[in-house]
């Protein structure tokens, strides 16, 4: 069974995650960091593209305490398990998300990345294979539920989210609209990739809910996948 996959990003009023020099920016505020960390705490496993590792550098920890003590009494580790999709393999052996927090680390990369790479790698993450010129999400998926991780948080970037819509594999969305225009065409946005050409290619929402927190507002989505998860 595939993990369900819910999919949280910040973004500017005009759809913007970061700069067109991909700089981060901090849209949201501490309330909304604090709801971001406790449905991390809640997952299972937490997700980025490897864009995401090279430009913030993450560590992809639980922050809370509270939340930290609440996974410890549930009998599971500190930290959800990271997982970094990296095709090439090319993450730095010294990225935070290998070494911050105790917990198990994951990188998925395909057939094409080198094989020294992958073995420096295993010296701190599992390695999965999955496709051969780049990470097949779909594969991915059915070895990540193999694993036994069965709720499963995505935090970007926009490439790894506009493949894993475009696929159908996604469950339900978090959007958290800042106060603020980034503009720029070339800024990336919460789905990036190709786009769809066709109306019957969108991926269509319902709004579970929505929420103003700070300056902000937060909406819940739920997608309407045709095709059942397998």
């Amino acid at each position: 069974m595939r993990p369900y996959v819910v999919v949280n990003v910040a973004m500017s009023a005009d759809g913007k995650i970061s700069t067109r020099e991909r700089r981060q920016v901090k849209i949201s505020g501490a309330q909304d960091f604090v709801r971001v960390d406790r449905l991390k705490a809640g997952s299972e496993a937490v997700m980025v593209g490897i864009g995401t590792v090279l430009a913030d550098d993450p560590s992809l920890t639980v922050k809370s305490e509270e939340c930290r003590t609440h996974r410890r009494n549930r009998g599971v580790d500190e930290h959800p398990v990271r997982i970094v999709v990296d095709s090439r393999a090319r993450i730095p052996p010294e990225a935070s998300i290998l070494h911050k927090g105790a917990g198990k680390r994951i990188v998925v990369t395909s057939h094409r990345a080198d094989p020294k790479k992958i073995a420096a790698l295993q010296q701190y993450a599992t390695v999965i294979i999955a496709g051969e010129d780049e990470v097949d999400l779909t594969a991915m998926m059915d070895k990540l539920g193999e694993t036994g991780i069965q709720r499963l948080m995505v935090e970007g970037g926009g490439t790894l989210i506009a493949g894993l819509i475009s696929a159908g594999l996604v469950d339900e969305i978090y959007t958290y609209i800042g106060n603020m225009i980034i503009g720029g065409k070339n800024a990336p946005t919460f789905v990036d990739g190709n786009g769809c050409i066709l109306e019957s290619e969108f991926c269509r929402l319902t709004l579970i809910e929505t929420h103003r927190i700070e300056n902000g507002v937060l909406l819940h989505w739920k997608v309407v996948n045709p095709e059942k998860k397998k």
